[in-house]
């Protein structure tokens, strides 16, 4: 039976998988995005309200991060219209190893609407669709953390897991933690890159200070730069970063995808094609 889902964030690099999936399943999908119609505005709450309208389901990320100061607010605020509009369940995106996160997950875990709460931990797409992409494109790229072992994830499998759980009530109360099937640390994901798109791409390990010294000097905003400070401070640095779990499988019935099939499927779309194509 056909449901109206509202996936708030629709645009982004796991919401657009979401609608698609939804789409091609047959559900009547609202994009939640300031281009939707109706918009939704996570900086106008007045767009809330509308956006909610006839909605059984919604799908929540919030940008740019549940950790940020305000988000708990707007998460406790979104709940409020959310109840008033009959919505039946949520299904939140959060951060794996994100303490400030956590509280908004209460948020939604005490809401009285039935919800999924999917932890993930860092993207593959962050190499080909957020901040790692121009040091990429450069030729090399400078980041702290250098030793940690990452279990990324492909926004692919988050996407699946989150229609899963969307459309399945056997998901109802779960809280899920999504991670690849590996550890690589920045150097081995760079390389597995260069490989992938036989390019030359070097990696210098740098402090997490002269990173965000490197973010401001570029004149990036300084929200965002205390976003990334903490997220490879607090997350990086934290005891649960190099996890894995097998809650994919679970959900899904099959492996996550790995870290070299996501840079060779890249590859392949010429994202990371440029100036700096070399011959491995």
């Amino acid at each position: 039976m056909s449901q109206r889902i509202l996936v708030i964030g629709g645009t982004g690099k796991t919401g657009r998988k979401i609608v698609d999936s939804l789409t091609r399943k047959g559900h009547d999908v609202r994009v939640g995005s300031r281009k939707g119609d109706p918009a939704f505005d996570w900086e106008d709450a007045t767009t809330w309200e509308r956006a909610f309208d006839g909605v059984q389901k919604a799908y929540i990320t919030f940008q740019p991060d549940l950790a940020v100061p305000g988000a708990l607010a707007a998460i406790e605020e979104l709940v409020k219209t959310a109840k008033k509009a009959k919505v039946e369940k949520l299904v939140l995106l959060s951060g794996k190893g994100e303490r400030e996160a956590e509280l908004c997950e209460q948020t939604i875990i005490n809401s009285g609407l039935q919800y999924t709460i999917v932890r993930a931990s860092w993207f593959n797409q962050n190499f080909s669709e957020s901040f790692f992409l121009d040091p990429i494109l450069s030729g090399h790229v400078a980041l702290p953390q250098a030793t940690v072992g990452i279990p990324f994830v492909d926004t692919d499998d988050i996407a699946d897991v989150a229609v899963e759980a969307l459309l399945d009530n056997k998901h109802n109360g779960q809280i899920y933690q999504l991670t690849g099937p590996s550890l690589l640390t920045f150097k081995q994901a760079v390389a597995e890159i260069s490989k992938a798109s036989g390019r030359n791409i070097s990696f210098t390990p740098i402090t997490i200070s002269a990173y965000t010294g490197m973010m401001e000097a570029q004149g990036v905003p300084k929200d965002f730069v205390w976003l990334v400070g903490y997220l490879f401070t607090e997350v990086l640095g934290g005891a649960f970063i190099s996890e894995i779990t097998n809650d994919i499988e679970l959900v899904l019935g099959r492996k996550p995808k790995d870290f070299a099939t996501y840079a060779k499927e890249t590859a392949a779309t010429g994202v990371w094609a440029g100036e700096h194509i070399t011959s491995l």
